[in-house]
């Protein structure tokens, strides 16, 4: 399996050569808890999510991709937002694509599901607010859980 590497606004990043549709989830129980997997390509926390496939709905590939990394089934519930900053570029080195960042970031709980590990997930877990602050995490991740923690009336669209 490649790895996966994150860039922010890094003068040395490779140059983008794709873009591609894709979901987060950011799933919160009853206790407030946010689900998180340990991703298998760089070992940073995120919250589950992944490329919209064709003939699926953002909708239903972010129930799937949830699904699939986590084992948890959830029902979306709103957005944070849109974020597509050409300065966050992702390395995939299995196969050299370099996607610019494209995400729509979705809100959901949960709705039945095992907490269960994948081929992407070594660990799935669900963490406070506080202990997230200090996982190791990308940047563009940090800001994508930091903008639904305030709650904002508006959806981030960037």
């Amino acid at each position: 399996m490649g790895r996966r590497i994150d860039y922010y606004n890094d003068p040395n990043a490779p140059q983008a050569n794709s873009l591609v549709p894709s979901v987060n989830v950011i799933v919160t129980n009853d206790a407030g808890e946010i689900l998180l997997i340990k991703r298998t390509d760089n070992g940073n926390w995120a919250v589950p999510g992944g490329a919209i496939d064709l003939g699926e709905s953002v909708t239903q590939a972010a129930i799937r991709e949830t699904r699939e990394e986590t084992g948890i089934d959830c029902e979306i519930t709103g957005l944070v937002g849109i974020y597509s900053d050409p300065k966050h570029v992702i390395h995939y080195t299995s196969n050299d694509e370099v996607r610019q960042e494209f995400s729509i970031v979705l809100v959901a709980r949960p709705i039945g599901g095992l907490l269960t590990p994948s081929k992407e997930s070594s660990k799935v877990h669900w963490a406070t607010p506080l202990t997230i602050r200090n996982l190791p995490m990308d940047h563009s991740m940090k800001q994508r859980i930091a903008h639904f923690m305030e709650q904002r009336d508006e959806p981030i669209i960037s």
